[in-house]
């Protein structure tokens, strides 16, 4: 129907614009750490070692994150189905009038708000409520394994750019090769960002390409005095 294809358009709109979150976020961190160890030593193993501690860190923390948080956004709804099942269970009759109600609450008129809700409550009940009243699915609910995987892999995809960038560009373009390499990337998740969430494209590119920038030059200076310090 137009109104599935709407929303299963919406979801994968959502899933995509996650990942560009992801992935941005993969850029930004990553560059910041590399550039903060460029500031105090270009050498090719400690820029090596702290290129795949960053990525791995910041891969597994994004997951651990989004399970955690994902776990507890499904929680919440199977408590929610549930309490709705006990509902429907216990007291059938006022369940069917609050759905009715909600339908006329929608635009409805009182007799075919009655007729829709009567005839969705015998097809699926739970399910009719569980949308109406909490815009839930019972059969799709959040998967916190998929969240996971899908923010490590977008984290990890991101941070590709600028760890390739300052591992193989030379010694004496390593910094420049990296700032060019994550300006290139945060336009692309900026233009991808604006385009999904219908804003204004070169705000939100400025703005990314900004961020980053600003987070790069502050690491790089913190590593060149950590650097300075410690030698």
């Amino acid at each position: 129907s137009k109104e599935a294809s709407t929303g299963s358009h919406a979801v994968r709109i959502n899933a995509l614009r996650a990942a560009v979150l992801g992935a941005n976020d993969g850029i930004v961190s990553v560059a910041g750490i590399l550039t903060g160890v460029a500031g105090a030593t270009l050498d090719f193993a400690p820029l090596l070692t702290a290129g795949v501690a960053a990525v791995s860190a910041g891969a597994l923390s994004m997951a651990v994150g989004e399970f955690v948080s994902v776990s507890a956004q499904r929680d919440s709804e199977a408590a929610l189905l549930g309490k709705e099942r006990r509902e429907l269970e216990e007291m059938p009759e006022q369940e069917l009038a609050e759905l009715t109600q909600l339908y006329q609450d929608k635009g409805l008129s009182p007799a075919l708000a009655a007729a829709v809700a009567q005839q969705l409550h015998e097809h699926d009940a739970l399910a009719a409520h569980a949308e109406a009243e909490l815009g839930i699915d019972p059969d799709d609910l959040t998967n916190p394994v998929h969240a996971a995987a899908s923010s490590a892999l977008a984290f990890a995809a991101g941070s590709l750019l600028p760890l390739g960038a300052m591992l193989l560009a030379p010694t004496a373009s390593k910094i420049y090769a990296t700032i060019v390499a994550v300006v290139c990337a945060l336009t692309l998740t900026g233009f991808l960002g604006a385009r999904w969430g219908g804003t204004p494209v070169p705000r939100s590119v400025a703005r990314n390409v900004a961020g980053g920038l600003v987070a790069m030059g502050v690491t790089y200076w913190i590593g060149r005095l950590v650097g300075v310090g410690l030698g």
